[in-house]
Parts: structure tokens; C-alpha cells; sequence
């Protein structure tokens, strides 16, 4: 039998990462104090612009280079943002890598193309994929149901997705949503990811900026911890089960108000002031680690899966 070189990782030539373990750009948490963390650890760490805090955001994506040598990205989501203002900045500013999401990336491609930068969109569907290729991105954050965080109502596991959107394209992909340690990134690149990317893992991490109580509700989860909420409606969203997000799951419908006191929940550590954003990995996550030894163990176990996998290759062996 004839051992093919491994094909290089497409991922990691857009970024210059280290390792292909992108952290989530989750709004108000995705700031310097995690995403260099990241960076600092071999992945790659994307700075928010979701919470539409222009100014501060600016100043978070400036401060990334006081804190780490390392390349990051930033996050566009397209229909939270007020104006151009960010984009135009983001054009200018020296940034490399950025993915896209909540909307079609029609109207970004070309002004990020023309800035010289690497544009992965997110997406929760094989229709939506094909969307964003024609618009000419470079790769797609391919977001399973599995995933904390906004969702699409109708549910399409990682699993699934990945498979269906391999089958009709061969563009790089970064697999979300369910996966928080080397087993998760071993699976989603034997179903064609070049990298993963990872919220609720880094959301419960030492350095990550929220507070106490959030972390603790993250790692005393179950596999069932967690709710789909709001799928008649918008947003839909999957939460950690508190008395509240039982309320709103009971009742059928939450009003995006709800939102609004989302950082009394983060920072403040009030897990019924708002809807506490988590993905079904928090069943997985039995502890706050530093970002470091996150990252050095899930290389580490992805490494001794895959090369177990292909020693059972090497001898056409199960």
C-alpha cells in the first residue's frame, strides 16, 4: 500500500495559526484578555464586533498587539452592525483573517478582498454554503446545532453538516459546535474540517473574562444541559437550563429583550438576569483549565487518535 503525503492544511496557510483551534467570537467575552490567550497557546483568537461597541472593539483589536505576536482574526456579524464604520476599519487596520456571519457576505467580499484578507463565513446549512461560495469567500465556519449561542431553528448536527457540505465543495472548513477536545477535532477533521473552532470550551476556560458562576453553571452540565429556545421565532438560541431558560422553554417564545441584561449574567454572575449562551459541549467540560493546557492536550489527544487511526490504515485493519 502506497502512504500519501498529508495534504497541507489550507487553514492554517490563510491564518499562519499554529494549530488550526480557532476561539468563537462571542460578544463582550471574544475581547484581548481571551483571544491572546489563545493566540499566545498556537490557536487562533477571533475579537468580537457583535456587541456593536464600535469604539471598544477598536480598541481590543488595537491592543492584540501589546499582548501577542501571534496572528488573530476578527468577526463581522453582518446584520448586527449599525453601519460600515467597522468594516471600513477593519479594511484599514492591518487584519489578515476575518469570518462573517448572520447575513449573506455579498456586499464584504469585495471591499476584504481588496484589503488583501482572508474571509471564512459561518454557516448552519448546506444551502447557505453553497451561498456563501458563490459569493467567493475563502472558507466557511460550518456551525452544527450543537453549538451555544445563535442558531438556526432547523437543527443540522456537525456531523451531518460537515458530511453535506463536503460532498458538494472542497472548501476549507472550520467545524463548531459540539466539540471541546481532541476526540471532537479528530472526528471533524476525518469528516473533511481542516480546523475547529470552539466557544463554551474557551467561554469556561482560567482566562476567560466572565465570571465565576458562569464557568461553574458550564462545567456542573450534563449532556442535557442545555435548551433550544425561541425556534418559532427569532432569535433562536441554545442556552444552559436555569429557571429561567425553563420558563422561556415552557412558555415557547423569548423576546430579544431578554438580551439586554446579558452582562449582569456574564460579569456580574446573575445566571437567571438573561439567557446564559452554551453549547451541548458543556456536558463535556468537567473543569475551568488554563487556555495553555486546553489546547496542548486536545493537540496531544487529536495526535494519538489519528495516529492510531492510521496504523489501522496502514494494516487495512478496524
Amino acid at each position: 500500500m502506497t502512504i500519501m503525503s498529508p495534504t497541507p492544511n489550507r487553514f492554517l496557510a490563510h491564518t499562519g495559526a499554529k494549530y488550526p483551534i480557532v476561539q468563537a467570537p462571542m460578544g463582550w467575552i471574544a475581547r484581548r484578555q481571551l483571544a491572546s490567550a489563545v493566540c499566545n497557546a498556537g490557536g487562533l483568537g477571533i475579537i468580537e464586533t457583535s456587541s456593536g461597541e464600535t469604539d471598544a472593539c477598536k480598541a481590543e483589536i488595537e491592543a492584540m498587539a501589546d499582548l501577542t505576536t501571534a496572528p488573530f482574526g476578527v468577526n463581522l456579524p453582518i446584520l448586527f452592525l449599525r453601519d460600515d464604520a467597522m468594516l471600513r476599519y477593519i479594511c484599514e487596520s492591518g487584519v489578515t483573517f476575518v469570518t462573517t456571519s448572520a447575513g449573506s457576505p455579498a456586499k464584504f467580499i469585495a471591499p476584504l478582498k481588496e484589503a488583501g484578507i482572508v474571509v471564512y463565513h459561518a454557516v448552519p446549512t448546506v444551502k447557505a454554503a453553497l451561498k456563501a461560495i458563490e459569493c467567493g469567500v475563502d472558507g466557511l465556519v460550518v456551525e452544527g446545532a450543537e453549538g451555544g449561542g445563535f442558531k438556526n431553528p432547523e437543527e443540522v448536527s456537525t456531523l451531518v453538516l460537515l458530511q453535506g457540505i463536503r460532498a458538494v465543495s472542497d472548501i476549507p472548513m472550520i467545524a463548531a459546535g459540539g466539540i471541546c477536545d481532541g476526540r471532537g477535532m479528530a472526528a471533524a477533521f476525518a469528516l473533511g474540517a481542516e480546523a475547529v473552532q470552539m466557544g463554551t470550551r474557551f467561554v469556561s476556560s482560567a482566562e476567560s473574562p466572565v465570571h465565576s458562576n458562569y464557568k461553574s453553571a458550564i462545567v456542573e452540565a450534563e449532556t442535557t444541559g442545555t435548551f433550544v429556545l425561541n425556534k418559532k421565532a427569532s432569535p433562536c438560541i441554545r442556552a444552559l437550563k436555569t429557571e429561567r431558560t425553563a420558563k422561556i422553554a415552557e412558555e415557547g417564545r423569548m423576546d430579544f429583550s431578554v438580551m439586554a441584561s446579558i452582562k449582569d449574567l456574564y460579569f456580574g454572575g446573575d445566571m437567571e438576569a438573561s439567557v446564559a449562551l452554551a453549547g451541548q459541549s458543556s456536558g463535556l467540560i468537567d473543569e475551568v483549565r488554563p487556555v495553555q493546557a486546553i489546547i496542548d492536550d486536545m493537540v496531544a489527544e487529536f495526535h494519538a487518535i489519528t495516529g492510531r487511526l492510521g496504523g489501522l490504515a496502514a494494516s487495512q485493519g478496524f
